[in-house]
């Protein structure tokens, strides 16, 4: 009888300790009062690179005759682009190819000619890293000269834009600390401390490019250019604990 006893009580002892177990649980996982918020900040900087897309096209008869014409006018554009003072790192050629041209025959009544090859096209893409901003007209200038006859899209950018991005994180959370200091005086309760903050992905804005109307330029001027302004945005979410 004192063994059942002794069970029994070991075992109320058990139960008592699994259901204060739970309440402990069940309290860590209740949600904390707390206020969410987002905050966006920017920053503007003058860009001091542009990113330039030229591309040389040929067209002829043979695929040999359409790339050694090709090649003489791109070996043209590439050298002129050395001694305008850019780099070897910052030329880089994309989108080379060569496609054939077809002429497709009328159709006649119940027969269909099939398309038949009558030339090739070539193109050679030239992508050209300009860090002196200065230089950019005459380099577009000299480019279509010398043979460039497609592309011409340019990115203004900068080298290293951390400076701006560092602030406007900085503007980020300041906007984001007064849109939680709004919402709290609103609900009447108090701003406790921070129990999260993280940042979202930036993206930042390109400035205006100039489009292929540079392709028609043909006098000696220099190509007219307006580098503007890149804005860098961030965004961030922050926590705050509202006091109890």
């Amino acid at each position: 009888m004192k063994r059942i006893i002794v069970m029994q009580r070991a075992l109320w002892l058990w139960i008592m300790v699994c259901c204060l177990s739970g309440a402990v649980w069940a309290g860590d996982n209740d949600p904390y009062p707390q206020i969410v918020v987002s905050g966006e900040g920017s920053a503007e900087l003058a860009p001091d690179m542009a990113v330039l897309q030229l591309t040389v096209t040929r067209e002829a008869k043979t695929a040999r005759e359409a790339l050694d014409a090709n090649s003489v006018a791109m070996t043209q554009v590439i050298e002129a682009l050395r001694a305008s003072g850019i780099a070897e790192r910052d030329l880089q050629t994309a989108n080379f190819s060569i496609q054939p041209r077809y002429s497709y025959p009328a159709a006649k009544a119940g027969e269909n000619k099939a398309p038949r090859i009558v030339g090739y096209t070539v193109r050679n893409g030239l992508t050209v890293r300009v860090r002196d901003l200065g230089k950019l007209g005459a380099i577009m200038d000299k480019s279509v000269t010398l043979g460039v006859n497609e592309g011409g899209n340019i990115l203004f950018t900068n080298d290293d834009p951390s400076p701006a991005i560092e602030q406007a994180r900085i503007r980020a959370v300041k906007d984001a600390m007064d849109k939680a200091r709004a919402l709290a005086g609103a609900a009447g309760v108090r701003l406790g401390k921070v129990l999260q903050i993280s940042e979202q992905s930036y993206k930042p804005a390109p400035a205006p490019m100039v489009r292929s109307e540079m392709m028609r330029a043909r006098s000696a001027d220099a190509v007219p250019v307006a580098a503007g302004e890149n804005s860098y945005r961030v965004m961030v979410n922050v926590s705050y604990a509202i006091e109890q």
